[in-house]
């Protein structure tokens, strides 16, 4: 999947997947979805969502969306690996 956003190329094909989220149930269900996100060799951040009734779309995320993106699925190996240096012990 590819988009062109803000006159830049998101690429899903040439951009890093770092983690991947899908709701339960079957891709029929009104509320199924799927997301990816997805980081650029240039270091930007975005998300593809696959719905069941609204198809394929990409959004962009800034760091700290994509930080809170990964938080909200609890991927903490992600996490510590794209973000270390702005996590601390609780």
């Amino acid at each position: 999947m590819k988009q062109v956003i803000d006159r830049k190329l998101y690429n899903t094909e040439t951009a890093t997947c770092v983690a991947e989220y899908e709701t339960g149930g079957s891709v029929n269900d009104l509320g199924w979805y799927e997301e990816s996100l997805y980081r650029t060799k240039n270091g930007r951040w975005f998300v593809a969502t696959i719905t069941t009734y609204h198809g394929a779309s990409l959004r962009t995320l800034t760091g700290g969306e994509a930080m809170q993106w990964l938080e909200d699925k609890s991927e903490i190996d992600t996490i510590e690996e794209h973000f270390a240096a702005q996590i601390e012990e609780g």
